[in-house]
């Protein structure tokens, strides 16, 4: 892990970001990427938010990089490219809270303060052998946590911790024989390490149809920029909208073509469909290529470009358009 041969607080703090709901072996190559990029905090605050979405394409929750860019540039005015002194200070930066302050904090300054990760739960509940992260258990393990905390290498103890169990403690099938705390955990000695914590019980993944237009003029196609949007925020994308699965894709593509940006265009060809899962829903997204028909005046209320296929790797798209892409250039 690139992230362990430095106590440099901007590399720690990026790292701690990335791996946030993401495995380790996914963030390094866009760690590394990303540090070749922008080095520092000063790069980084300079830097365009298109310049850091374009590294970050393909890591997902997008709001990270988002708030680690306002966050840095809070830190390279206000604090002269160094981090506050006072822990809650950072705490009160966008997108850091009490899991990343305890992770930058323990691992460069010796801040005597356990983290809590999804990894660090799961090893204290088999420990301490709890099913369900109750507000009483969520203490205990806190509480232990505290008692058990090396002062002296508080940084070790937590990134120790949390490898045991992205490594060895793992959800499924804990691998108890290699685990060094197996004579001090309540869910080992019981022989089934598995059953700790329960599982949550999983929700209804909502699916959502979509449908959108490769629009060509001459050698060039239409893209929108996702301003001011929660979801892929900054983003590029294809135009289009959501539909009703049972109604014709191509009637509905026209309309919302012509309803939310006074485009008249014809159906060409259907250049394949893809489906792929975001976070809390999945799309199921239908494509065409489409010619506009009478030229018309474009009317648009976000950013938009007219891009050639060669253009694409210069801006941040998210997966599901690459999807489409990869399908565009085969044909």
């Amino acid at each position: 892990m690139p992230w362990r041969k430095t106590k440099d607080p901007y590399n720690i703090w990026l790292s701690e970001t990335m791996l946030q709901q993401t495995q380790v072996k996914t963030v390094i190559p866009y760690y590394n990427r990303w540090i070749e990029n922008f080095p520092h905090f000063e790069s980084v605050a300079k830097a365009p938010s298109d310049s850091l979405l374009l590294i970050w394409e393909g890591l997902g929750y997008y709001n990270r990089c988002h708030n680690f860019h306002k966050a840095v540039k809070i830190i390279v005015k206000k604090y002269n490219s160094c981090l506050p002194d006072n822990i809650e200070d950072f705490m009160a930066l966008p997108g850091v809270g009490i899991y990343t302050a305890a992770a930058v904090y323990s691992i460069v300054f010796s801040y005597p303060i356990p983290v809590v990760d999804g990894n660090v739960r799961r090893v204290m509940s088999r420990l301490l052998r709890l099913k369900r992260f109750t507000p009483f258990n969520n203490k205990k393990i806190l509480s232990t946590l505290n008692k058990c905390l090396d002062k002296s290498h508080p940084g070790n103890f937590n990134q120790a911790l949390m490898e045991l169990g992205s490594i060895i403690c793992i959800p499924k099938t804990p691998k108890c024989q290699n685990c060094p705390l197996k004579p001090y955990c309540g869910a080992a000695v019981s022989g089934n390490a598995g059953r700790y914590p329960l599982a949550k019980t999983k929700k209804t993944f909502p699916w959502k149809n979509v449908v959108v237009g490769l629009i060509w003029e001459n050698s060039s196609f239409l893209i929108l920029k996702r301003a001011g949007y929660k979801h892929l925020n900054d983003l590029w994308e294809l135009p289009g909208g959501e539909v009703l699965k049972k109604q014709n894709p191509k009637s509905q593509l026209v309309g919302i073509l012509k309803k939310n940006y006074n485009l008249d265009v014809s159906i060409e060809n259907k250049i394949g469909e893809v489906c792929h899962r975001y976070s809390h829903f999945g799309i199921s997204m239908s494509s065409f290529n489409c010619i506009i028909k009478n030229r018309s005046k474009l009317i648009v209320n976000q950013p938009y470009r007219w891009i050639k296929k060669h253009e694409i790797s210069q801006f941040a798209f998210p997966k599901a358009n690459h999807k489409i892409f990869s399908s565009m250039l085969e044909n």
